[in-house]
């Protein structure tokens, strides 16, 4: 089985937007309004589906929540799905998915992030085809700054011709703008200095692999289970290895800890090549930091580990393609990563 790439997005395609995990309450309305905007500036076309409530932590009844995603994916008057966030609990959905149908279907792109990562990376590993953890459809309007692409730029990317992403000088540390008084916000507030970081030595990287991971504290209960069996995925599509790219949504340090220890047990590391840790602004824990917590479970591993890389909860946001061909390199001066759709 090789990694199936969704054709490139073009002007006139269909956008999907479904909430597999929690929905839209009415205060988010308006930001919602704005960023389909934003993705119809595009030339797309937006069809919005029915599991959008925003009332409660979910969207619909599971069987709703799966069966209009699966509905979405394998229309072929669609090109693209998107959420309009992440939330809490779409683990339920993994089940009621027809995989057999998902893997048949001609492929179509996943697109978002954090409880997002529950069903998009099972989605790779299990049927080849590629996804991308990246912006969900809320922070969409927000414009990249100079060196990183949004999801609408990957979606559309050419396969087979690589683009490379850059982090920015800065990141926002503090506070997340309010999209109930702020709706049409469209540029980030960056306010922290910082760049990636090598937690486990000081030596140059240089590193390739295919790219695959996605939120801590969501794919951790799926550990050891078929849904995120990262070594029969290296075995028929990465060979050669794997960059495993894990972040914290906001889990205490000890928390953080043990879910990349029991990752690790149940063998999700045991072909990567490096791991590319996201910018968390979790909370480091009395005795153990976030980056202590990295190494402690990591570190057994004796490959490269990259820290605060823009791939998580702390904006902006660079995106990742599950599946995709990537190659990290990480000097004094130089951090880049990247990918290939191939």
């Amino acid at each position: 089985m090789s990694v199936h790439y969704p054709r490139p997005l073009r002007p006139g395609d269909r956008v999907g937007v479904t909430s597999p995990s929690s929905g839209i309450g009415d205060e988010l309305r308006a930001r919602f309004d704005v960023a389909v905007s934003d993705v119809r500036a595009r030339g797309y076309e937006v069809v919005v589906g029915h599991c959008m409530d925003g009332a409660g932590h979910a969207s619909a009844p599971a069987v709703d929540r799966a069966a209009e995603l699966v509905s979405m994916m394998t229309d072929p008057g669609i090109s693209a799905v998107i959420p309009p966030w992440g939330g809490e609990t779409a683990i339920d959905l993994l089940p009621l998915l027809d995989w057999d149908r998902l893997r048949d279907a001609d492929p179509t792109w996943l697109v978002g992030y954090s409880d997002l990562s529950t069903v998009m990376t099972p989605l790779t590993l299990l049927t080849g085809t590629a996804t991308v953890h990246g912006n969900n459809l809320m922070d969409t309007p927000y414009r990249p700054p100079e060196g990183l692409l949004s999801w609408l730029d990957v979606v559309a990317a050419p396969q087979g011709r690589p683009f490379t992403q850059r982090p920015p000088e800065r990141h926002r540390a503090t506070g997340r703008d309010d999209y109930r008084t702020q709706p049409e916000v469209r540029a980030y507030t960056l306010d922290t200095v910082g760049r990636w970081t090598r937690l486990d030595a000081e030596e140059d990287v240089e590193v390739e692999g295919r790219l695959i991971g996605g939120c801590i504290e969501t794919l951790s209960n799926l550990a050891g289970t078929a849904y995120l069996d990262v070594t029969a995925f290296a075995r028929a599509q990465a060979p050669d290895g794997v960059l495993a790219y894990v972040e914290a949504a906001g889990d205490d340090a000890f928390a953080i800890c043990r879910n990349l220890h029991g990752m690790r047990l149940a063998g999700f590391f045991d072909a990567a090549n490096a791991v590319l840790v996201g910018r968390t602004s979790a909370p480091d824990a009395p005795s153990l930091t976030q980056r202590q917590a990295v190494l402690d479970a990591l570190g057994p591993l004796g490959v490269p580990i990259i820290a605060d890389v823009e791939c998580g909860h702390v904006p902006p946001y660079l995106p990742l393609v599950n599946g995709a061909r990537g190659r990290v390199v990480h000097t004094p001066t130089r951090s880049e990563l990247t990918q290939t759709l191939d």
